[in-house]
């Protein structure tokens, strides 16, 4: 027993450094700019083990994205991690605009760039599937913050929860947030005290 759990610690390893070198190669070289060897020789490891743990390229790009969006590769959806849960007991709803916006902002520190590799080649069946599940997964993730509000009562008069929803998708999404921190050179906490304002100006009853 104590070598199986040395062995699946070294597989884990190894599919951590697949994945970190992986993610460093997509990002600065794209989609179509990375290969299977490369991410091997970056990552120690001989292309049939990337082969083996990911399958194809695309399959590995899901994997970076995945790990992005979470933070870590343990098996746990990102609403049922323990910092969204915390949201549903906060009684002041700009306490969780802020808490979901400084979630946010950790998820788009990490998956933004790796996001904006996969709508640069949406010319590819597999990258356009990719483009559109990441995108309901965006919609999802923003529709249950959106939920919490709504259940306290705390959306503005006449706002339904999808129009709401709309809005956080459209202010938080990774495209504006590129633009800002990239192309505007805001840092993090520029954007998430914009993206806290805007989201709570056009999201909550009083503000």
């Amino acid at each position: 027993m104590p070598e199986v759990k040395s062995r699946n610690r070294r597989s884990a390893e190894t599919r951590r450094r697949i994945v970190a070198a992986a993610h460093a190669l997509f990002v600065a070289r794209g989609y179509a700019g990375t290969t299977f060897q490369e991410v091997a020789d970056a990552a120690g490891v001989s292309v049939q083990t990337v082969y083996f743990h990911y399958g194809s390229k695309s399959g590995l790009l899901k994997h970076v994205i995945d790990v992005a969006s979470a933070g870590d590769d343990e098996p746990v959806a990102l609403l049922d991690r323990d910092w969204f849960t915390r949201f549903r007991e906060a009684g002041d709803p700009m306490e969780v605009v802020r808490g979901w916006v400084g979630a946010s902002a950790a998820i788009l520190d990490r998956v933004a760039p790796v996001l904006a590799v996969v709508n640069a080649a949406r010319g590819d069946a597999e990258m356009e599937a990719q483009w559109a599940s990441n995108s309901e997964q965006r919609r999802t993730a923003h529709s249950a913050f959106v939920g919490i509000l709504a259940e306290s009562h705390a959306l503005r008069p006449g706002l339904t929860p999808e129009t709401a929803t709309d809005i956080t998708v459209g202010l938080l999404s990774p495209e504006l947030f590129l633009v800002l921190t990239r192309e505007c050179g805001w840092n993090t906490g520029q954007w998430k005290t914009w993206a806290a304002d805007q989201v709570a100006c056009n999201l909550l009853a009083r503000h």
